[in-house]
């Protein structure tokens, strides 16, 4: 498997593709919602086997020092594989790199034990988006 990050329009359309199929498609969240406007102005690293796409995620930066990691999808293919995990801890050293000391996510609320595995910790719950509940989390590099 291939990780790479960055923020390409090819990128970012790959990216794209594979949110449709989880987001969209498996778990009924409206496009709309997905397509935010921020892709442009956030790095994503994006997983691929030869030209077959397998996941991918994005840091986005909101303020100096502060981050927002979203839009974390693995094809059902690949699931329990850790390709997660694997991305998670490439976001986390890109944020490094980039000197953020805060970075934020909202996750699913079924995934708070695994998020804090990396050393996010549970600030509250948030909104409910296509019928999961959101939980938000922070962690500090």
């Amino acid at each position: 498997m291939e990780f790479t990050i960055g923020n390409h329009p090819d990128l970012i359309k790959k990216a794209h593709a594979i949110r449709k199929q989880v987001f969209v498609i498996e778990q009924g969240i409206p496009q709309a919602l997905d397509l935010d406007g921020l892709d442009g102005s956030a790095d994503h690293v994006l997983v691929t086997k030869g030209e077959e796409l397998i996941a991918t995620a994005r840091l986005y930066y909101k303020r100096s020092g502060y981050a927002i990691m979203a839009r974390i999808a693995v094809l059902q293919t690949y699931r329990g594989l850790g390709v997660a995990t694997k991305m998670v801890k490439a976001l986390l050293d890109n944020a490094k790199q980039r000197n953020i000391k805060t970075i934020e996510i909202h996750a699913h609320q079924y995934l708070r034990s695994y998020y804090e595995k990396f050393g996010f910790k549970y600030i509250k719950d948030v909104e409910t988006v296509g019928g999961h509940q959101l939980i938000e989390m922070k962690y500090q590099c």
